[in-house]
């Protein structure tokens, strides 16, 4: 028996539309999100993918996405698992920010680097702003020093990775099909993870919106062969 991992990026947000920094803000899906997370579960289905396990983040947008999927391959019913481990990179204090308006204050090649260096941070959000995850009970169990106030690929490749080790590869070596319905960079962590990418070459990796991408995996989780449906 195949084992396989399905990975889908959300479907576009309220705030892609806008064009704003998102991270750990918790948008919902735009029409069209929704739109696109209805196909992916439509391209599943026709490919006869039958899902063991699903896991998501915390952040409504990849949560909504997993359960659309689910809901239009009738298998809502299958176990489902969320972390925060699996939620989007923490923006800092750019959340909220528009790109472009941000682009033009401080520099089309300082905002690239923020948004693609491998391991340089924005700005970190203060602690006391209404946006920080600190004050959200949804991580009120963890400890004040494991909640980002910013993060780069490589901080949030460290947390998604323990996550992989703990409960996804064991879910796929027990051979179950599992779905990881999470965020553009969440998933690229993951993904510079199981095709070993280089550290300057994993930001050139673009992930597109709603279009599940599965991998066939080894005995011992190397790649066999990956295509989106």
């Amino acid at each position: 028996m195949m084992r396989r991992i399905i990975l889908v990026r959300h479907g576009v947000s309220e705030w892609n539309l806008l064009n704003l920094f998102t991270g750990w803000v918790d948008v919902d899906l735009s029409e069209k999100g929704v739109l696109e997370a209805k196909e992916a579960g439509r391209k599943l289905k026709e490919a006869g993918i039958e899902l063991d396990m699903a896991f998501t983040s915390v952040l409504k947008r990849a949560i909504r996405t997993c359960h659309i999927i689910l809901e239009e391959t009738d298998q809502l019913w299958i176990p489902e698992v969320k972390s925060w481990r699996l939620n989007e990179r923490h923006y800092g204090d750019l959340q909220g920010l528009n790109k472009q308006q941000t682009a033009e204050k401080y520099g089309e090649e300082q905002v690239l680097k923020w948004r693609r260096s491998y391991n340089t941070l924005p700005p970190l959000m203060d602690p006391n702003n209404p946006l920080s995850p600190a004050n959200d009970r949804r991580y009120a169990n963890l400890q004040k020093r494991v909640i980002p106030m910013g993060e780069n690929l490589e901080t949030t490749l460290e947390r998604v990775i323990p996550f992989w080790e703990d409960q996804i590869a064991p879910a796929i070596l027990d051979r179950k099909t599992v779905l990881v319905a999470a965020h553009g960079n969440s998933l690229r962590a993951l993904i510079k993870y199981l095709e070993e990418i280089p550290d300057d070459e994993i930001m050139a990796l673009e992930i597109p919106t709603g279009q599940p991408l599965v991998y066939e995996l080894n005995d011992d989780l190397t790649i066999i062969r990956k295509y989106y449906l």
